[in-house]
């Protein structure tokens, strides 16, 4: 496994479909662990591939003690309206409140192939939508207001106009000194 570099609001990764996997192999699998390693030296709750310049439909999601990768997730029912502060690794330090449906109902695969339904709601909900709307090349700043959007944007550009680039490299958490 190994930390993958993190692609950062204007990589144009951000903002394209990702394809379809259609087959779990080596390398998928190696993938959605590189994915697990670098969302947790992240400490993110999800990360969709194309997050780390991968445009293919593969994330994976750690929340309410559930953690789980979805290869080729389709939202097959939702219901319900909720609204809640997102954020996203590659837009850090950017939050807005966004709507979704409070439930949602997926059919994906896991990192070995397998098939799978679930049946999600509340935080584990939220992300799952998060991360297939940046499969679908759709950022949390999507959903929010126009003028809201334009603002957060500004900010951003405002806090990284001196950036080389729209990669940033994942730390691993280092040991507390003794």
């Amino acid at each position: 496994m190994s930390l993958r570099h993190l692609h950062l609001l204007g990589s144009p990764v951000l903002r394209q479909r990702s394809a379809e996997v259609g087959t779990v192999d080596d390398e998928v699998r190696r993938l959605v662990d590189d994915m697990f390693e670098t969302m947790d030296a992240a400490k993110g709750v999800g990360l969709a591939a194309n997050q780390v310049g991968v445009a293919r439909r593969v994330a994976v999601v750690d929340a309410e003690g559930e953690r789980f990768a979805m290869i080729d997730p389709v939202i097959v029912e939702s219901e319900g309206r909720s609204v809640a502060e997102e954020g996203c690794l590659s837009i850090p330090d950017i939050y807005g409140d966004v709507t979704r449906p409070e439930r949602v109902v997926i059919e994906a695969m896991d990192r070995e192939g397998n098939r799978y339904r679930m049946d999600a709601a509340g935080l584990k909900a939220r992300a799952i939508q998060h991360e297939i709307d940046h499969l679908d090349g759709i950022l949390f700043l999507d959903h929010l207001s126009p003028i809201r959007r334009q603002m957060l944007v500004s900010k951003w550009r405002r806090e990284h106009k001196d950036d080389t680039g729209y990669t940033k490299e994942v730390q691993t958490a280092s040991a507390p000194p003794d």
